[in-house]
C-alpha cells in the first residue's frame, strides 16, 4: 500500500513560538537579539529585525560589545500584522526593545505567532527606573510561550546581582519623570545604572558617589 507522501517543509503548516527574553541594562539582550537574527539567517530563514529607542538614536539594533544592525524603526502607529504581509515570505521577527511597543503591537505580535505561524523573538527590560513593569512588558510575560531571564551576570557596585535600572540625574538617584528618557550607561547628564535591590531601594550609589545620594525628585 503507497503512503501519502508529506508535503515539502516549505509548505508543512507550523505553530510559531513568542518568546520573551528580559534582563536589566547591560546583561547582552541586543547581543543575543543579533545572534540569533544570525543564526536563522543563515538557515536561510527570511527575517525581520525591529527596534524602538535604539541607543544609537537611529533605526540600528546595536550592542555594547559593538555589534550592530539596521533595523525597522517601530513608531506607535505601525501595524505589525500588516507590515509582515507586506513582506514575502517571512518566517520570523526579532523585536528589540520591546518593552517600549504598545500593548497593541503585542497583540499584533501574538496574532503573527497564532495566524500566520511566525516565529516571534522579543527582547527588552521588565521594568524601568521606578521599577514598574512597562506596559508592553506586562503584556509579553502574560501571552509569551516562553519568558527568559537572560543569565549573562550584571552586578551592582556591591558585587551583589544587578537587577533594577536606576536612572541618575546630574549625579542623583530618581524617582519620578517619564516613564521612559532615552540615555545610556555612559556617566552623562542623565544616565542609567544596574543596581542590586538593596541598593536600588536605598538609593545608595556606591563609594564613588560622594556624597551618598539617596533618590529625590529631579528638577
Amino acid at each position: 500500500m503507497s503512503e501519502t507522501p508529506l508535503p515539502p517543509l516549505s509548505d508543512a503548516r507550523r505553530d510559531g513560538v513568542l518568546r520573551f527574553f528580559h534582563g536589566p541594562m547591560d546583561c547582552g539582550k541586543s547581543t543575543l537579539a543579533l545572534q540569533m537574527n544570525y543564526n536563522h539567517a543563515r538557515q536561510g530563514r527570511r527575517g525581520l529585525v525591529l527596534t524602538k529607542h535604539d541607543r544609537s538614536g537611529g533605526a540600528r539594533v546595536t550592542s555594547r560589545i559593538g555589534l550592530g544592525l539596521a533595523a525597522i524603526e517601530v513608531d506607535d502607529d505601525l501595524d505589525l500584522v500588516g507590515l509582515v504581509q507586506s513582506r514575502d515570505g517571512i518566517d520570523y521577527l526579532i523585536c528589540d526593545e520591546a518593552c517600549f511597543y504598545t500593548v497593541a503591537q503585542i497583540e499584533q505580535l501574538a496574532d503573527l505567532v497564532d495566524r500566520h505561524g511566525v516565529d516571534v523573538y522579543a527582547f527588552g527590560l521588565a521594568s524601568d527606573f521606578r521599577s514598574r513593569m512597562f506596559p508592553a512588558a506586562r503584556r509579553l510575560f502574560e501571552l509569551a510561550d516562553e519568558v527568559m531571564r537572560l543569565q549573562v551576570e550584571v552586578l551592582c557596585w556591591c558585587g551583589r546581582q544587578g537587577r533594577l535600572n536606576a536612572r541618575i540625574v546630574d549625579g542623583v538617584m530618581a524617582r519620578t519623570g517619564e516613564q521612559v528618557v532615552i540615555a545610556d550607561t555612559d556617566g552623562a547628564q542623565v544616565h542609567y545604572r544596574v543596581l542590586c535591590r538593596r541598593h536600588y531601594r536605598s538609593g545608595d550609589l556606591g563609594p564613588a558617589a560622594q556624597p551618598l545620594l539617596s533618590a529625590v525628585t529631579p528638577g
